[in-house]
């Protein structure tokens, strides 16, 4: 092993044995300390759960005991005795009926939301792969044991690398992407990969957002991030040897222009200020706020004075002016096209992902690639290729968290940030679109042979979205609508 590859181990393995990386925590409670020589006597012996857990909650559950959400005994200070039928994650999706939902009624319909069942997300990629009907919930997707077809190779993928954003699972071990499960993902801080605190938020910090909505994703395109590429000579800027950035969401990002509204103070809950209902997000359109013509503002922190509309962002409570859209060309095409289409200031825009999945352990032709925002994948590398240990081949089940045979690796032909590509959408009108569905599945079994190489789907893989890099129209926003006219208008007549 060269000298630079083992300092290479030796400082990304650290990402591994930092504190809170590895299991919760809050799983594996410390032993009470009896060695602190200014902890008092009586401290020492203190009965309770709080004798080992030092927790303190906040006002609204201050009244409430350890034990009114994760059962056990509070009368001892024995473990053992403590722990008898204990409820480690009283939030999770199993326990969140019951131990949230008597106080809380959001959580009744929970469930159904959007960010509870992914099904938008997992139905587009299914149908695409050959599914003839949709799935309600993530949870529904198969448990394929020996892939058979495209499709079942496609929800072996969503099962076990794509859906590590989700509320059934606590997201991969790096320091800003790991959270709570059920209603804690939302609702309870966690730094540097670890549960931090038991005082609850009751709006959820963007930091909590972003726990998720990383990578080249809807959400850290607000904040102007795009991920570098996986191999480090591409990951500038250069360090002296031995001297790695952190890598938080586990690659490193460029800073891009950030979204003008995240520059203004807003942040995600603002527009999104409510997931919790059904079928449907309450969000603030674009056209809500910036054409809106009525007295009755579109949410409750909006406010209508003297004719102008104002917001009074909710975690920091920043009164701004919303600004009118009052160039007719607002008017003009606010039935054809989509805000984005002019308003987007870059998109994010990976093409041909190719997602491999091996059964074998022989990882030498990826040795430069084991930065690939997935710490499974990282960590068995660097045990292979660089340590004493040959790692099996397996990735966790990120719903059941059931270890199985099978490795998933991820490559692309390009990475970018572009002007965005525009296209007609579904309802047609002009749209922002990307190369979402631009995905080649193949599969290596453990005898080395190829059982699928390269697999597509059969539908469009260009799909409309909503890039959260809004800023003003350039110069040159008439050449973005040039495709609404069917006479082929030029764009000086556009422009008029």
């Amino acid at each position: 092993m060269s000298f630079q590859k083992f300092i290479a181990l030796i400082s990304l393995l650290s990402l591994f044995v930092l504190p809170g990386c590895g299991p919760d925590e809050s799983d594996k409670p410390p032993a009470a300390d009896l060695s602190n020589s200014e902890a008092s006597p009586a401290a020492s012996i203190t009965q309770g759960c709080r004798s080992c857990h030092p927790y303190e909650l906040e006002k609204n559950h201050s009244k409430q005991t350890c034990i009114s959400c994760h059962n056990g005994n509070n009368l001892t200070g024995d473990p053992n005795l403590a722990h008898v039928n204990l409820i480690s994650r009283p939030a999770a999706p199993a326990n969140m009926l019951d131990k949230c939902g008597g106080c809380h009624r959001q959580t009744a319909t929970v469930e159904r939301s959007l960010h509870f069942t992914l099904k938008e997300e997992v139905n587009q990629v299914r149908r695409h792969f050959g599914a003839d009907h949709d799935l309600e919930t993530l949870v529904d997707i198969p448990v394929i044991e020996r892939p058979a077809t495209p499709l079942e190779l496609a929800d072996d993928l969503l099962r076990r690398r794509c859906l590590r954003c989700h509320v059934y699972y606590e997201g991969d071990e790096y320091a800003k992407v790991r959270h709570g499960t059920g209603c804690a993902a939302c609702h309870l801080k966690y730094e540097d990969g670890k549960l931090s605190s038991h005082e609850f938020i009751i709006l959820p910090t963007d930091d909590r957002c972003l726990s998720c909505h990383y990578g080249n994703r809807v959400g850290s395109d607000y904040y102007g991030r795009f991920d570098h590429d996986f191999k480090q000579e591409y990951r500038t800027p250069y360090r002296p040897e031995g001297h790695y950035p952190p890598r938080p969401y586990g690659i490193e990002q460029h800073n891009l222009s950030p979204d003008i509204h995240q520059s203004a103070g807003m942040t995600c809950i603002d527009c999104h200020f409510d997931m919790h209902g059904g079928n449907t997000m309450q969000t603030i359109s674009c056209a809500a706020c910036h054409l809106n013509r009525s007295k009755i503002p579109p949410a409750q922190h909006l406010k209508a004075e003297s004719g102008e509309l104002f917001i009074v962002t909710r975690q920091k409570g920043i009164k701004l002016k919303v600004p009118r859209a009052t160039n007719p060309v607002h008017e003009r095409y606010k039935d054809k096209a989509a805000c984005t289409v002019c308003h987007a200031q870059w998109s994010y825009n990976d093409t041909k992902i190719d997602l491999i999945r091996i059964d074998h352990d022989e990882y030498d032709e990826w040795d430069e690639l084991f930065v690939q925002d997935s710490s499974e994948v990282e960590y068995i590398m660097l045990n292979t290729l660089y340590g004493d240990d040959t790692m099996a081949p397996e990735m966790t089940d990120k719903i059941t968290g059931q270890e199985k045979p099978g490795l998933w690796l991820k490559g692309y032909k390009i990475r970018r940030w572009a002007d965005p590509i525009i296209d007609f959408g579904d309802d047609g009108r002009l749209q922002v679109v990307r190369p979402v569905l631009d995905l080649h599945l193949s599969w290596v079994d453990n005898e080395g042979e190829t059982v699928f190489d390269s697999a597509e789907g059969d539908t469009e893989v260009l799909r409309p979205y909503t890039p959260h890099t809004i800023g003003r129209a350039g110069a040159f926003y008439y050449r973005r609508i040039a495709k609404l006219s069917p006479e082929n208008l030029s764009a000086a007549s556009l422009k008029k």
